[in-house]
């Protein structure tokens, strides 16, 4: 008589669910912030960096704001919402912390380099998560990550450039992945207290404060001045910002800081695609076995079914 098949019970199913929509938006998140490079390419001969980092977060606000409004009026609630949490404010300033230093470093190293040292920002994760918050972290997410890194490092790493001239600008690299991983720790503690759009708009509001004025002390190019400029900051803040990390805010109301991290490898995997596809930058084989490394550590750091 064959064993008898036991189905999972609802509250089972229901997680498993909850899993599965969490992930692909952390997947489609990380799609869409992996093409904000190609989009500051093109807006490079309108503004300077730091005027388009300003430019991705704050265009996107009335977006998410609009967002904002139809999620909370779906789910009203008897007590009224705090505006601007103390962590939702520290969420939005190391959101502004990150794109300081990532285009810091853009303009004081490689491109191969400064992408390279950012996708060590679940590294700083682990590290914030095991000795400040004294939360235990898995061998399978440990191991997942060691997977991760070794990809990324054959992902772009035939690029890297070892020169004691760049070592300011690799520090700002190092900068980046802290600043990023710090995002992620805020990030999901506000999504605790509030929903993904309001733990969005707020902290990008902080954010683009924040970065105007970096940009009009330290840019000489503020104002774009042409239609492509315009239309790739409105297509970097639309799809980019409130498209990729609207959707990990999604995401950091399932999983957990540590594993959701794991996105900015997914960023590096999806810049490649989009260099190879729309500026016809070459893909080697060792490449794309880096981006295959890569998918298979985020499956072996992926929560395991009776831990979500």
């Amino acid at each position: 008589m064959p064993p008898t098949q036991t189905s999972p019970s609802p509250a089972q199913a229901r997680l498993d669910s909850g899993f599965a929509s969490a992930f692909a938006a952390l997947c489609l998140g990380a799609v869409a912030m992996g093409i904000s490079p190609i989009f500051v390419r093109y807006a490079s001969a309108d503004v300077g960096p730091f005027a388009s980092a300003f430019y991705r977060v704050f265009l996107a606000l009335p977006l998410l704001y609009g967002w904002m409004r139809i999620e909370e009026a779906k789910a009203p609630q008897d007590r009224p919402r705090r505006s601007f949490p103390k962590v939702t404010i520290l969420a939005g300033l190391a959101f502004t912390g990150d794109l300081f230093f990532w285009h810091l470093a853009i303009l004081n190293t490689t491109v191969a380099n400064a992408t390279f040292f950012a996708t060590t920002a679940p590294f700083f994760v682990v590290l914030v998560v095991w000795l400040f918050l004294k939360q235990r972290v898995s061998a399978g997410t440990v191991l997942g990550l060691v997977i991760c890194l070794l990809g990324g490092a054959a992902l772009i790493g035939q690029s890297l450039h070892v020169d004691p001239g760049r070592i300011r600008g690799d520090l700002f690299g190092v900068g980046t992945a802290f600043f990023f991983g710090l995002y992620f720790i805020f990030a999901g503690r506000a999504r605790t207290i509030a929903g993904a759009a309001r733990v969005t708009f707020e902290s990008g509001v902080i954010t683009s404060i924040a970065l105007f004025f970096v940009a009009l002390l330290l840019d000489d190019r503020v104002l774009p001045q042409t239609g492509q400029g315009i239309a790739a900051l409105v297509a970097m803040a639309f799809i980019s910002h409130a498209g990729g990390q609207g959707l990990l805010s999604v995401a950091l109301g399932r999983l957990s800081p540590v594993f959701s991290s794991l996105v900015i490898f997914l960023e590096a995997v999806a810049a490649a695609l989009f260099g190879w596809l729309l500026l016809g930058e070459a893909l080697t084989l060792v490449q794309a076995f880096g981006g295959a490394a890569i998918l298979a550590g985020i499956w072996v750091a992926r929560p395991k079914p009776g831990k979500r």
